[in-house]
């Protein structure tokens, strides 16, 4: 369950939510095959992690959005700007906000930055609106703007049905990654373009991986790492495997790309191994982060209140 600071009480106001938004990895990610409704069926082990994005919500009476990020839109095409006009159309209110988004998460990464942002949109704005909505009412919007947004809504570790947004939680493990990112986008559309048939499987991998990921070591947890879309995306993409064969000389456990990519993640075990192999394999463009799982919520908060008398803290 996610927990919140309460925003506003007989004595205090809300100033303020500062929101963070993890990303995450796909340990698993098979390709079933194609929908009548133009996506793929998946089947996928998605584990949030602390790389994480900033968002600061203050009242205003207009909705606003501002980033330092050259390569972030702050239009309607921006999934922030998104979940905050679907929130309030749902709601049926006029509420504004300033939202300020200070990027960690690279861009068209595969690591689920903007779907994050995205459900740490409707969190935040659910609280500082007064909403208090249920996760299950904030998922029937979420779903219509990403399909990894209900993912974020909750973290920890879920197995990931039809699009990816049917959901099953799993119990995790501490395990610790480091992730490689050679500063070239690409989408979700190229690569799911790319899966030819000969590339769909039954979903077994991510079932069985799913089932015992509580209670398997990282090695094992290394061995399972299977990503059908890199099979897809690596040819035209060659950095990719060299990002993945790096990890592995570097010392990684096992390696493979996230989601859509092309952010590659090697296996450590720890996260004191993480940093080394970070120390090991930044070179060049390419920017790397070592990084542990989250085993509670991808999305947190802290409010940040003005008392009547004087100025205060909240949790």
């Amino acid at each position: 369950m996610l927990a919140y600071a309460v925003l506003s009480n007989a004595r205090c106001a809300p100033v303020q939510l500062v929101v963070s938004a993890g990303a995450k990895v796909n340990l698993v990610l098979e390709v079933l095959g194609q929908r009548d409704d133009g996506y793929h069926e998946i089947v996928t082990v998605m584990q949030a992690i602390d790389l994480s994005d900033r968002l600061t919500f203050d009242p205003a009476d207009t909705l606003e959005l501002a980033t330092s990020s050259p390569d972030v839109p702050v239009d309607e095409t921006n999934l922030v700007m998104r979940a905050a006009r679907a929130l309030r159309a749902a709601a049926g209110i006029a509420s504004g906000a300033r939202i300020t988004l200070a990027k960690q998460i690279p861009v068209a990464a595969g690591l689920g930055g903007g779907s994050s942002d995205a459900a740490a949109t409707l969190i935040g704005l659910d609280r500082l609106w007064g909403l208090r909505w249920p996760i299950e009412r904030l998922d029937e919007i979420a779903v219509t703007i990403g399909m990894d947004v209900p993912f974020f809504l909750r973290g920890g570790a879920a197995l990931g049905t039809a699009r990816g947004d049917r959901l099953e939680s799993v119990d995790g493990r501490p395990l610790a990654f480091v992730l490689i990112n050679p500063a070239i986008p690409v989408s979700a559309s190229e690569a799911y373009g790319r899966v030819s048939p000969a590339l769909y499987t039954d979903g077994t991998q991510a079932r069985d991986l799913a089932g015992r990921l509580g209670r398997t070591g990282a090695t094992r947890v290394a061995a399972a790492l299977y990503n059908a879309l890199e099979k897809a995306v690596a040819p035209v993409h060659p950095e990719i495997g060299r990002m993945r064969a790096a990890a592995l000389a570097a010392g990684g456990l096992g390696a493979a790309m996230s989601g859509s990519g092309p952010t590659v993640f090697g296996m450590a075990r720890s996260f004191e191994h993480a940093r080394q192999l970070r120390a090991r394999l930044t070179r060049g463009s390419w920017r790397c982060w070592a990084t542990r799982a989250l085993r509670g919520p991808a999305i947190r908060v802290r409010t940040i209140t003005r008392e009547r008398l004087g100025t205060g803290h909240g949790r």
